[in-house]
């Protein structure tokens, strides 16, 4: 199983250039890929998941890049594929991009989109999504994009357990949320997903806090790959561990 980090957020105007610190940093320690989280209106601020994943390609060559989650209902699904594209020619084929159908109505507020209705709009508008990235047009209007982008990045469906079966369906993979779940309600949907034919698993947002023990973190990683998880991406929490001594944890 390989290692990923999620990326934290600038939390002081001085930082401008923390994003690219810890890109170049991760990469060079040897983690395999790098993540990015959104979230808007919940009293602290993120960096735009596209924005910091620019930023990173940027300052990185090798390790993966990805969104872990992009909440697909508060946008345009033609402005999104746009976006992607647009990462897309930064990133290469290093990019992959998480789709969730969003948890928190805060970010919805922000959007000023309907929070009650996400589901079914994530589940209309990621069918909409997939054809727009796969011929670059949407209900009569055509981005042009090179052919070379065409088809898009490999789209994973990011939840906490729930719709492994779509995930296995419809996705190239799914990304397991490790936050408010317990490592075998995590373990118990993997299952749930291999038997409906899943290709990819990630586990993501595995927080590491002030005081993680590394023998216990190495032995709920060892859980998650002898599971059959293909990767999980850690979160490095203010006072946690060194990342020299977790990317160790598996050799």
């Amino acid at each position: 199983m390989e290692l990923g980090v999620l990326l934290a957020p600038i939390n002081n105007p001085s930082q401008q250039k923390w994003i690219a610190e810890q890109a170049t940093r991760f990469e060079a320690l040897g983690f395999n890929s790098l993540w990015a989280a959104q979230a808007m209106g919940r009293g602290f601020m993120m960096t735009d998941p596209l924005l910091t994943l620019a930023t990173a390609a940027a300052v990185t060559r090798t390790i993966r890049l990805g969104t872990a989650v992009l909440q697909l209902p508060l946008y345009a699904t033609l402005e999104l594929a746009h976006r992607i594209f647009s990462l897309q020619q930064l990133c290469g084929p290093r990019l992959n991009i998480g789709l969730g159908a969003g948890s928190t109505a805060a970010d919805f507020r922000v959007a000023g989109k309907v929070y009650e209705t996400r589901f079914s709009d994530f589940r209309n508008q990621h069918k909409a999504l997939k054809t727009a990235l796969e011929t670059g047009q949407h209900q009569g209007s055509d981005l042009s994009p090179w052919p070379n982008l065409l088809g898009g990045p490999p789209l994973y469906l990011g939840s906490w357990g729930n719709g492994v079966e779509m995930a296995a369906r419809n996705f190239d993979g799914w990304i397991a949320s490790a936050h408010y779940r317990s490592t075998q309600e995590i373990i118990d949907a993997h299952a749930r997903y291999r038997a409906f034919g899943g290709n990819k698993a990630i586990v993501s947002t595995l927080q590491l806090p002030k005081g993680t023990d590394l023998g216990a973190l190495r032995a709920q990683l060892l859980a998650f790959s002898d599971a059959g998880f293909d990767e999980t991406a850690v979160m490095f929490l203010p006072g946690g561990p060194k990342p020299e001594a977790v990317i160790q944890l598996l050799d």
